[in-house]
């Protein structure tokens, strides 16, 4: 799984970048994004932050990516609880 946070300071430039994410994972918080994990994608999300997104960051605006593995402990708190297991409506 990846954690993806960022803050962008400019609002079209940080709505642009939250509807990229979008694509990849779902947001747990206002920017914070958790997307699984894969070579691929990870590859094609910093690509995209250094060839489009990146350019155009002011010296505040950060991006943090976050690997986390099969063992990383993550204890949840409120109504992340839900998000402990897979959820199936039908």
């Amino acid at each position: 799984m990846l954690l993806i946070s960022y803050d962008i300071s400019n609002d079209k430039l940080r709505t642009k970048f939250a509807k990229f994410l979008k694509r990849f994972g779902y947001r747990k918080q206002y920017s914070v994004f958790e997307i699984k994990n894969s070579d691929r994608i990870l590859q094609n999300i910093q690509l995209a932050i250094e060839n489009e997104f990146e350019l155009r960051f002011s010296q505040t605006d950060s991006v943090m990516i976050i690997e986390t593995s099969e063992t990383c402990k993550i204890t949840r708190y409120g109504y992340a609880v839900n998000d402990e297991s897979d959820l199936i409506i039908i």
